[in-house]
């Protein structure tokens, strides 16, 4: 093992008894080979310190569900660390199909073995006029939609050239990592992780042409606000308030994440466990 001192995030939900039980489990199993824990739990954990400004951990380890990756990316957005994700509550996307015993977690990371799927990011500025009032990214999905009752009036161009003008609940552009999100809720396609491109998907639009769309990840996004008062969402947690005459500019971001896995990274059978698809008698099995 090398000299220099090793150091893991565990990221915690919360509100989980079950996540809290398993990360002072993981705590005294790191220990065990050499590796310090910090955390970002309320209070603090038991022989953990608390979370690091200065990003010194090598990796952040998730228990939660995908909600809680989430938020670990934010934690390491701009630097080199992945995120392993354990899964304690419903099959996720991002997180392990099945979970780990904390013996068994602490080797795989104290040995680094493990798989990583580097995954898009999306860029966006707000322009008023010709200043740019904010910026933001998401791992899942912008989503541009009605701060109140009414619909929002949304001008849609990509690459230079205008697609259409949409009066609709919102727009929502999203990652492959967000196809099985908000994006796949409201009707969207399901991209496995390592498609390169960007769905962009209005909701309940009333127009003749609203279909989801596939493209690019090289495409540009512009989307003009023409209703009174609208709302940009960042993965459903970072929010923006807009107002007639903003320009919503969407790219695809400079930096990216990386998600591990320890076991099967095979997309087809996340899928699977997550809808519980029917597969049996297939001559595979």
């Amino acid at each position: 093992m090398s000299s220099a001192k090793r150091t893991a995030l565990l990221v915690v939900h919360p509100t989980r008894p079950e996540a809290v039980s398993f990360a002072r489990e993981l705590i005294v199993a790191l220990d065990g080979v050499g590796i310090s824990t910090i955390n970002n739990y309320p209070g603090g954990l038991t022989g953990s310190e608390g979370i690091a400004s200065d990003k010194s951990f090598e990796i952040a380890v998730v228990l939660g569900g995908d909600g809680t990756i989430l938020r670990a990316a934010e934690l390491v957005l701009d630097s080199n660390i992945p995120i392993l994700g354990i899964n304690l509550g419903n099959v996720g996307f991002l997180a392990e199909i099945e979970r780990p015993s904390a013996e068994t977690l602490a080797q795989a990371i104290f040995e680094k073995d493990y798989r990583g799927e580097s995954r898009l990011l999306l860029s966006h500025q707000v322009l008023r006029g010709q200043e740019i009032i904010a910026t933001g990214w998401a791992l899942n999905e912008f989503t541009i939609e009605r701060s109140h009752a009414q619909m929002v009036e949304l001008f849609v161009q990509i690459d230079d050239r205008p697609l259409s003008r949409w009066g609709c609940d919102g727009v929502i552009c999203a990652t492959p990592t967000g196809s099985t999100a908000y994006a796949f809720s409201a009707g969207g396609p399901v991209l496995w992780p390592e498609v390169e491109a960007i769905v962009v998907l209005p909701l309940a639009a009333h127009a003749l042409f609203s279909r989801p769309m596939v493209i690019s990840p090289d495409s540009t996004i512009v989307i003009d606000i023409e209703s009174r008062e609208a709302m940009i969402s960042a993965d459903g947690m970072r929010k923006t308030p807009l107002q007639s005459g903003d320009r919503v500019v969407i790219r695809k971001a400079n930096a990216r994440v990386e998600i591990l896995h320890i076991e099967s990274a095979v997309f087809t059978d996340r899928l699977v466990a997550k809808f519980k698809l029917p597969i049996e008698g297939w001559r595979g099995e």
